[in-house]
Order: C-alpha cells, then structure tokens, then sequence
C-alpha cells in the first residue's frame, strides 16, 4: 500500500471514490477538484494498492487565533472503496491525515461522520470522541438546474 496526496492527475480515480460514497448524486466536476486541490491549507490524501485507489480522507488545516494562534483541523469526505472497507485502507488514510495535522502544529482536528455506530466506531477506534463538544450542520437546500 502506498499514502501520498493527491494531484490533479488522480482525478478521474478520486471521483471513482467520490461516485462509490454518493451514489447518484449530484458531483462537481474537474475543475472543482483542481481548486480543492490548489487550496491553500488543503489536502486529499489517498491509499493506493498498485494502480487503485481504495481511500481517501480530505483534510483542511485552518487558521486560528485562540490557542495562541495554532491552526486546526477539519476532515471531510473519509471513502472506502464500499468493496474493500474493513482492508485498512480508510485507517491508513486517516492516519495519514491525522500526522499531518499534527506535524502542521494543529491543537485540535475536528470532523463529523454519520450517525451509524460501525462509521462512530471506526473514528473512535482511531482516537476521536464525541465527548468534549457536539458536531452540528447547516444545510442549504440544493440549487434547483433550471
């Protein structure tokens, strides 16, 4: 298995993932991910078997000004392959995301998961806990394609 971030040539693989998490739908396209990608403070880090990608996990690491001033972090869209979860992979990229929001002196990383207790279980097996605050959302309604 190999860990790396991602780059823009790792398109067409990330949205296979990306597919397999939201089914039918609605994604951006290409030059959404380039901007994901070119964000400052951004990256997808992935797990590879050979040629496939199995995981991904995005992490954002955000400027701060409490905590004398160190950064956070927030992980978002955590995929498994759905035919190869329970392999390690979605760990190994987790705990790819998670070293490097420490090496980046981050005091705090944040993220929130669905209500099932296997995806609870995965992150609170990997350290997380929902003990100390509560994860809430907005959503805003989709835009209607006209």
């Amino acid at each position: 298995m190999t860990t790396r971030p991602l780059n823009v040539a790792d398109t067409a693989a990330a949205f296979s993932l990306y597919r397999d998490l939201v089914g039918d739908a609605d994604l951006a396209g290409p030059e959404q991910f380039a901007v994901l990608l070119a964000h400052p403070g951004t990256t997808v880090w992935s797990v590879w078997d050979g040629a496939h990608i199995r995981a991904m996990a995005t992490l954002h690491i955000l400027p701060n000004v409490t905590q004398g001033g160190r950064s956070y972090a927030l992980i978002e869209n955590v995929v498994s392959h759905s035919k190869h979860r329970g392999a390690g992979y979605g760990r190994q990229a987790m705990e790819a995301a998670i070293e490097s929001a420490w090496a980046a002196g981050c005091y705090k990383i944040m993220l929130l998961t669905g209500r099932t207790a296997k995806a609870r279980g995965f992150y609170e097996r990997l350290g997380f806990s929902a003990d100390e605050k509560w994860g809430m959302s907005l959503r805003r309604a989709p835009l209607r394609q006209v």
